[in-house]
């Protein structure tokens, strides 16, 4: 091969290598999944660049996500579909089905969501979270429960939640999926979570928690760009439920003893999405109306239904 083959085939190489910049927060899970592609360069492999570039909060990635300083984020399809509502162009890919749940400490004599009156919860996420509006809807389903209204609830950060829950000063607490984790290597009990709630409510399958987040017209504009990156957290997902060599890599990321990690490991693998996204919209779409109803205005806006194009690639 003579140089000038070579330098025109680098060329033509460097020049099909489209940069993704994926906007995520510092020290979260989806950190794991973006080290898995650069570590392996599986974004090299489907013709992309990822430039991981990482943020404090979930507001600043919107922020970010919508001024056009990066090309895609995570969040849930409320918010999307809340923005399309609205006119602007977002979608979502399924990222993860992992969810949170209502953890309770090993010795708890409760049992189900009936036993949860007069007690002091903690719930991550804040009152519009889409689990704690769910888990209220299956309580007044199947236990005539208003968990909000007969019980102390404690919103708060879940760092803080996991160490008040593990003081004895909740009685239970719902957390992040993740934080969950951590309570269970440590003996608490799982009493029902946002998977179980979504199966009370019309859900046909584990339901999407959240996705890859980009605009439309970016999607459409770059259509090698957004299925490289979809190819590549694909392969990372595939690494990361087929390899525990590949967790022992991520330990300095995930933080926690062995038997904290060892959980984190088998939930993550347990969230990895495998319903084709048509199957996920449909439940969302199910959900979605339930949502809006409990949650109002302040969590859907105006919309009472699902915004087509929420999922993309769904039809």
């Amino acid at each position: 091969m003579s140089l000038a083959t070579f330098s025109t085939q680098a060329i033509g190489q460097a020049a099909a290598a489209e940069v993704v910049r994926v906007g995520v927060l510092k020290f979260g899970t989806v950190s794991w999944e973006l080290d898995t592609i650069k570590r392996h360069k599986l974004d090299e492999k489907h013709g992309i660049t990822v430039d991981v570039q990482e943020f404090a909060g979930e507001d600043a990635t919107n922020v970010a996500l919508m001024a056009g300083a990066v090309d895609v984020i995570v969040s849930d399809w409320l918010w999307v579909s809340r923005q399309r509502a609205t006119g602007i162009d977002l979608t979502f890919v399924p990222y993860s089905t992992a969810v949170g749940a209502i953890m309770v400490p090993p010795d708890s004599p409760i049992k189900n969501l009936g036993d949860l009156t007069d007690k002091k919860i903690g719930v991550a996420g804040g009152p519009l979270d889409k689990n704690w509006l769910l888990i209220q809807a299956m309580a007044k389903k199947d236990y005539s429960r208003d968990l909000a209204k007969t019980n102390t609830i404690v919103y708060g950060a879940p760092p803080l939640l996991t160490e008040k829950v593990q003081q004895g000063e909740l009685d239970a607490v719902l957390n992040f999926w993740n934080y969950c984790a951590r309570l269970e290597a440590k003996g608490f009990r799982r009493l029902t979570g946002g998977h179980e709630a979504a199966a009370a409510l019309g859900a046909s399958g584990p339901i999407v928690a959240l996705g890859y987040i980009f605009h439309e017209a970016w999607g459409k504009a770059h259509p090698s760009a957004i299925d490289g990156f979809v190819a590549a957290s694909a392969d990372a997902k595939a690494l990361l439920e087929s390899s525990d060599d590949e967790w022992k890599m991520l330990a300095p990321m995930l933080r926690g003893d062995e038997s904290e990690q060892k959980v984190m490991r088998d939930r993550y693998r347990e969230g990895i999405p495998k319903r084709p996204p048509a199957e996920a919209e449909k439940d969302a779409e199910t959900l979605y109306s339930v949502l809006a109803t409990i949650g109002g205005e302040d969590l859907v806006g105006s919309s009472k239904e699902l915004a087509p194009g929420t999922f993309w690639g769904a039809e």
